[in-house]
């Protein structure tokens, strides 16, 4: 079993690189099908979707278009507050078609937010599309339309997801050891 060492932390195997490329490939033929013939406008999240965005473009075959939004959610030191958008969204989304690609939901309160922010400028649809989700943590309603995995409710590192800004630039996913 692979362990590494993310600042003061131990991280062990959770996601192998292989495992995440079969998996971004079947969850991107599904993209590439139900929204044939759709142009959708794939809007990454930003930092931690970067790794997923990059390797779910490269498998997609259908016209589409690619933008990006930094999003943070705060009160004080404390995640879960209200978003604010760092960087905006500068394309028309009027009457598109809108993939938002993230690397992680878990409660879903930032992604709902984020969902009622674009919807007051009327995409025609929006898919959500998350490299990983965690069930049990969500404590709202919200349609996933497409998810590479779903995981237990255990802190991960790697893949474009970080640990106090360290481990993003990992090519597979860790969780911690408690």
């Amino acid at each position: 079993m692979d362990i590494i060492r993310v600042k003061d932390r131990d991280f062990k195997l959770f996601l192998p690189k292989e495992t995440i490329t079969a998996r971004i490939a079947e969850t991107a033929q599904r993209i590439n099908e139900e929204l044939a013939g759709k142009n959708p406008l794939f809007l990454a999240v930003l930092n931690g979707s970067f790794m997923f965005a990059a390797d779910l473009m490269k498998q997609i075959t259908i016209p589409c278009e690619i933008s990006f939004i930094k999003l943070a959610s705060y009160e004080g030191m404390q995640q879960g507050g209200k978003v604010r958008e760092v960087f905006g969204l500068s394309e028309r989304i009027d009457g598109r078609t809108v993939v938002i690609v993230e690397d992680i939901v878990d409660s879903g309160r930032t992604m709902l937010q984020l969902l009622d922010s674009l919807n007051t400028r009327n995409p025609a649809e929006i898919h959500i599309a998350t490299f990983l989700f965690k069930p049990a943590a969500l404590s709202c309603p919200l349609t996933l339309d497409y998810v590479a995995f779903e995981i237990p409710n255990d802190f991960v590192v790697g893949y474009g997801m970080d640990y106090d800004g360290f481990g993003r630039n990992l090519d597979q996913v860790y969780t911690v050891i408690p």
